[in-house]
């Protein structure tokens, strides 16, 4: 395995998913297993629109010291790794019209072409109250990904996890069901951007 190629695809990417807003600074996570008990993941003080390779940093499985220097989402991709042999990358993003259109609404339901091919419907887990999310959100994330049979958890008021074999794939998913929700806002005659 080639742990350089696969940093230099996570920044590329993160650097367009940053451009597209699905990052803010400091906000976000993106990953890819590097071995059966490893991981490179983004640290907790990485910028996005500069990710670079020190920026990155390998995890593995039992957790040391490197884990105080990487990303709050370091365990929830742990457990997603952990259970889930498909799994090759992973992100969290926080897309604006997806994590808005979330807010109102309990099922995603594309009406454009590419979302209904390649999304179809997704169901809009609730966390039910933010306080404690952080404690639950490993185990209730890696269940549903478990549990369902999709690759994308659209998480109200919180943001998408998704994780994929192929990281253009998992990136191409994410735009599409971005566009599909930017879609349906515009449809219903709201904008993130109306004043």
């Amino acid at each position: 395995m080639n742990k350089e190629h696969l940093k230099n695809q996570l920044t590329s990417l993160a650097l367009s998913m940053f451009r597209k807003d699905f990052f803010g600074i400091y906000h976000g996570s993106l990953s890819a297993k590097t071995e059966s008990s490893r991981f490179i993941i983004n640290t907790k003080d990485a910028v996005f629109d500069a990710l670079d390779e020190h920026r990155l940093i390998e995890l593995y499985f039992k957790q040391d010291y490197r884990w105080k220097q990487a990303s709050i989402d370091a365990l929830i991709h742990h457990a997603i790794y952990s259970q889930i042999s498909e799994a090759k990358f992973i992100s969290f993003t926080m897309p604006p019209f997806t994590t808005a259109y979330s807010l109102n609404h309990n099922i995603i339901t594309p009406k454009d072409y590419f979302g209904h091919k390649e999304i179809g419907s997704l169901e809009i887990i609730d966390p039910k109250q933010f306080d404690d999310w952080y404690e639950r959100a490993r185990s209730e994330i890696a269940y549903h990904f478990q549990t369902k049979e999709t690759n994308i958890m659209v998480i109200r008021g919180y943001g998408v996890y998704a994780y994929s074999r192929d990281i253009y794939e998992m990136a191409k998913k994410l735009a599409v069901l971005e566009k599909s929700c930017r879609l349906l806002m515009l449809e219903r005659g709201s904008s993130l951007y109306d004043e």
